[in-house]
């Protein structure tokens, strides 16, 4: 997703300009990310992470890498852009299907650039899975998760048969950078491009065999009606000194 932090800029359509955005991990992810290794390290299990966005996008992955992950795969397609919740979740359920059998997808919430917490779902009910959203705790044992989930009021425990989807909340528990840090395999893939591609997967809309008529702008029903810059908020400070708040207001 766009860095929060760059000037990412707004194309005539009133989409965002992602290509000349830098590119960053969504914050919402790095929960499902340390999730995914505590899983692997606790239960056994290979972490594949999927990123949708341009080419430069595979920042993401290598980053993903550093975490513990194990393989990465980036679908990059022109006739991606300006897609909404109900494309993406259409293009990457393909990316699933593509890749084959698996026993838990996790994601984050949301992303902090739409904020609409839709896309995880809607994968869900497309891949036809049954789905936990705003998961604080899970454990494995077999083929059944126990997990509690945040509801309005409180929270829900329940149990669930793999496979299924599952969102992470950001209250699940602190990031943990250091511990989740696999510095030396990054190194590695930058040592020699032939591991890279064996760990990393591009692909486009074509190789995942999804229908161009249902991605990009053409396939999201969400309409951009109207966007407009806000300025830098202005103002001033005056700084009183003395003896009491009473005195200096009167």
């Amino acid at each position: 997703m766009p860095d929060t932090g760059s000037k990412a800029g707004v194309n005539p359509d009133g989409t965002i300009d992602r290509a000349r955005a830098k590119r960053m991990l969504n914050p919402f992810d790095r929960y499902a990310l340390q999730k995914a290794i505590e899983i692997k390290r606790n239960a056994g299990a290979e972490v594949t992470c999927v990123t949708m966005g341009p080419p430069p996008a595979v920042e993401v992955l290598i980053e993903a890498f550093e975490h513990g992950s194990d393989y990465g795969v980036l679908l990059t397609d022109k006739r991606l852009a300006a897609s909404d919740t109900l494309a993406t979740a259409y293009a990457l359920h393909k990316v699933v299907h593509y890749l084959g059998n698996f026993d838990i997808i996790l994601t984050g919430l949301q992303t902090t650039d739409g904020d609409t917490a839709q896309v995880g779902p809607q994968i869900a009910e497309r891949l036809d899975l049954p789905q936990i959203t705003y998961c604080e705790q899970l454990s494995i044992s077999g083929r059944t998760l126990s997990l509690r989930r945040i509801v309005e009021g409180g929270n829900q425990e329940l149990e669930v048969h793999l496979p299924v989807l599952i969102t992470v909340a950001n209250s699940a528990t602190p990031l943990d950078y250091k511990r989740f840090a696999d510095v030396a395999a990054v190194k590695e893939l930058l040592r020699h491009p032939e591991e890279k591609d064996r760990r990393i997967k591009i692909v486009s809309l074509d190789t995942i065999g999804a229908d161009p008529s249902r991605i990009g702008i053409v396939g999201s029903p969400t309409v951009v009606g109207k966007t407009w810059k806000i300025g830098e908020v202005g103002g001033s400070c005056i700084v009183f000194k003395g003896e009491s708040i009473e005195r200096e207001v009167d």
